[in-house]
């Protein structure tokens, strides 16, 4: 028991990464499902995208990155970075989405989905080694 232990905490920021990554993608997918049926999917896919940043910036900042402090500089900075680097992720997002469903005519719910596994992976870059580093890295 002890080296799955051991295994787990060694891993953990990215084990945690993908269990709320998960319900950020989920959440991302979800509202833009629905808002897809109302509106042009790029203004969908950019308020889906709003909406699970402010779910995956408080998830990201207390329980992945484990980044507790409430000083003004230091939560500037994550909320300025986390947002700004979302941002580029987000022009990402959007690529690949009128790539996928203007371009190519893709069903922009399965372009969606599949535009997510790049995203997850981009955000965890800046993420992990950006926005909340720590000393330690």
């Amino acid at each position: 028991m002890k080296p799955i232990l051991k295994l787990y905490h060694q891993y953990e920021s990215l084990v945690s990464y993908l269990f709320f990554g998960g319900l950020t993608t989920l959440i991302n997918i979800v509202v833009f499902g629905w808002l897809n049926h109302h509106m042009d999917y790029t203004i969908a896919n950019v308020i889906a995208w709003f909406a699970s940043v402010v779910f995956a910036f408080v998830t990201n900042k207390l329980w992945v990155f484990n980044s507790k402090s409430m000083a003004v500089g230091t939560f500037l900075w994550e909320i300025l970075t986390f947002f700004g680097f979302r941002a580029l992720s987000l022009l990402v997002d959007q690529g690949i989405m009128v790539l996928g469903v203007s371009v190519l005519h893709g069903n922009p719910l399965i372009v969606k989905i599949i535009d997510q596994f790049v995203v997850v992976a981009i955000n965890y870059i800046f993420s992990k080694w950006i926005i909340f580093r720590t000393n330690d890295q």
